[in-house]
């Protein structure tokens, strides 16, 4: 079969009525999208070496820090200062007891003491029973003795009775006053104030 037209004209009329320009178009989006995809990939595939060399320092890091302590910690000293520090927890809960034990034993000694007071109150200075003029001797020594104690008891105006008491520590610098309203002051009160 013989063209009357020149083969290349005739090859390109062939070619152009397929119309593969849709095609080349799809094919360049193709490789557009495979090309953007190469370039995230490679930007991720970036970023997680980076964070694996991040971590592979670390890791050298900390296992340099464990064989440095592991090499350094001493077992018979950790044993020891547990040692020395369950001594002092004894000693202290002992020191504690002992302390308690006295307070108590203290207290019982103060109560008793008390109660001789009381005793010797009742009988008076000679150990009987108090008459008129003995009772102003009594006062005296009373008086003496709790100034010597650092009790120093003042005499209110309107009724003669005692009012205002002031006890005084001199190791603490102390100074307490005790009736200044005029309230009759108990003898519990200036025991009190005095312990």
């Amino acid at each position: 079969m013989l063209f009357d037209e020149a083969p290349e004209i005739l090859i390109r009329e062939t070619t152009t009525q397929f119309k593969i320009a849709p095609d080349t178009a799809s094919l360049q989006r193709v490789s557009q999208s495979i090309a953007s995809l190469h370039a995230t990939r490679q930007a991720s595939f970036q970023t997680q070496q980076r964070s694996l060399k991040n971590l592979s320092r670390r890791l050298n890091v900390l296992q340099t820090q464990r064989e440095y302590e592991e090499s350094h910690h001493n077992a018979g000293a950790h044993a020891s200062s547990i040692l020395a520090l369950d001594g002092e927890k004894f000693r202290t809960a002992k020191s504690a007891y002992d302390t308690e034990i006295e307070t108590e034993r203290l207290q019982s000694e103060l109560s008793s003491t008390n109660a001789q007071i009381e005793q010797l109150e009742r009988e008076g200075p000679e150990g009987g029973v108090r008459r008129g003029e003995e009772a102003e001797d009594e006062v005296v020594l009373k008086l003496c003795v709790l100034r010597g104690l650092g009790v120093e008891v003042e005499r209110t105006g309107e009724t003669g009775g005692w009012g205002r008491v002031a006890v005084r520590d001199v190791e603490r610098g102390d100074v307490r006053v005790l009736g200044s309203d005029g309230a009759r002051v108990a003898r519990e009160d200036v025991w009190a104030a005095m312990g």
